[in-house]
């Protein structure tokens, strides 16, 4: 075989793996113990909730993605049944709520917590297993992804309203974008890319996205 036909031969993306999605859930939590009590009361970000509420919203994600994954015989048409509700008109509609008397070093356990159920499904589903999900049927790789997103983009919105720093991963971000959103180009800063994607910000030749969704479908 030549080398111009090797060349020619595809690169498969990079696959998020668990230990991805786990590192990054980690780093999240890492940088939001660094917030002050008193600034969890905040907008985050450009979102309409509180910093509160969107961590419970990103503890609720991951729970929801970990359970999905659960039965014996995931759903393809549906979500496991849970009861998902807001605690107010206008608040994000979770299974999953943190005790408020615990304060932020509970809200931050929950967190961690139902990352590392997400990471074990991942970790423990055979990789041709697929599930329901409203933005494509998925394989536990297209979870991991999936997971991972939330948590890369809304600790960004976190750490825009509690005052924090949050670079994360290039690698991780890149294995995202490659994932979940096939038509956006490859770039040089897969992190600013993906915010862009996800709609948080503008790039010197593309303006900030009005709509956007990814593609949780598998791909061969």
């Amino acid at each position: 075989m030549s080398r111009s036909t090797e060349a020619a031969i595809p690169v498969p993306p990079p696959a998020v793996t668990a230990d991805d999605l786990d590192r990054v859930v980690q780093l999240a939590v890492s940088v939001l113990r660094q917030a002050p009590a008193a600034a969890w009361d905040g907008r985050a970000g450009s979102l309409e909730w509180d910093c509160w509420e969107t961590v419970e919203h990103l503890s609720d994600d991951l729970f929801a993605y970990a359970v999905q994954l659960g039965p014996r015989r995931p759903p393809l048409g549906g979500n496991v049944p849970f009861v998902w509700e807001s605690r107010r008109n206008g608040g994000p509609a979770n299974a999953v709520h943190a005790d408020r008397a615990a304060g932020p070093a509970g809200l931050l356990q929950v967190l961690e917590a139902s990352g590392a159920l997400l990471v074990a499904m991942v970790r423990t589903t055979p990789p041709k297993v697929r599930a329901h999900h409203v933005f494509g049927v998925s394989d536990p790789g297209g979870f991991a992804a999936m997971g991972a997103v939330e948590t890369l983009v809304h600790t960004h919105d976190l750490a825009e309203g509690l005052g924090l720093d949050w670079n994360p991963p290039a690698d991780v971000c890149a294995g995202v974008l490659a994932r979940l959103f096939p038509d956006v180009p490859d770039s040089a800063d897969p992190w600013r890319t993906l915010l862009w994607a996800t709609g948080r910000t503008e790039l010197p030749d593309r303006p900030r996205r009005t709509t956007w969704r990814w593609d949780a479908r598998v791909r061969t």
